[in-house]
């Protein structure tokens, strides 16, 4: 049996589509002989019908996904069409220049323009290399982080301290100033 969640002209989360959408109507299952409706659907004008699962209420923001899980970056190629040096063999990579792509349509990401890329072309390479690679690196201190307060009293001191600075990089690149204090957290283990 199912009670209606929301109600018509609710404001609502989308899941499926990402937006917001308002509640246009309640569309109960009704099946003869039976008191409650078997399901409810709702209609909020996004071309098909809803269950409650698909739907948060507004004053409930939706989850933003872990950066670190979700995301995959990488280095891609673009032709250098425009460069005079664009068939010059000193470059790293002639005729071409490095984009690092953070979506699956390979647009969005960082690019370099042509002038800063002619004038040190293996210091932005190297540039490139470490932004792609940076999620990796945030997985590997979130992972030594994790070993260190699971066990705090196997990890050598060395490494507790490793620990502690991975925590406080993550801290920054989160804007969470600076952790609960850093000691602190290990110590409460």
């Amino acid at each position: 049996m199912a009670k209606a969640v929301f109600h018509k002209g609710q404001r609502v989360y989308v899941k499926p589509v990402a937006t917001w959408a308002v509640i246009e109507s309640v569309n109960p299952q009704w099946v003869k002989g039976v008191e409650e409706p078997l399901r409810v659907t709702y209609d909020a004008g996004l071309g098909r019908e809803f269950q409650a699962h698909e739907l948060a209420p507004e004053d409930r923001e939706p989850e933003k996904p872990d950066l670190i899980e979700t995301e995959n970056w990488r280095v891609l190629r673009a032709v250098n069409r425009l460069s005079a040096d664009a068939r010059d063999p000193r470059h790293p990579n002639p005729g071409t220049f490095p984009v690092v792509v953070t979506d699956e349509k390979d647009w969005g990401g960082w690019r370099v323009p042509m002038a800063e890329y002619e004038r040190d072309p293996a210091r932005v390479e190297h540039q490139a290399r470490v932004i792609a690679n940076a999620l990796r690196l945030m997985r590997v201190a979130r992972e030594l982080i994790e070993f260190a307060q699971d066990q705090p009293h196997e990890t050598p001191r060395h490494l507790m301290d490793l620990a502690k600075q991975a925590e406080m990089v993550l801290a920054a690149i989160y804007h969470d100033g600076a952790p609960r204090s850093a000691a602190e957290s290990f110590a409460a283990e």
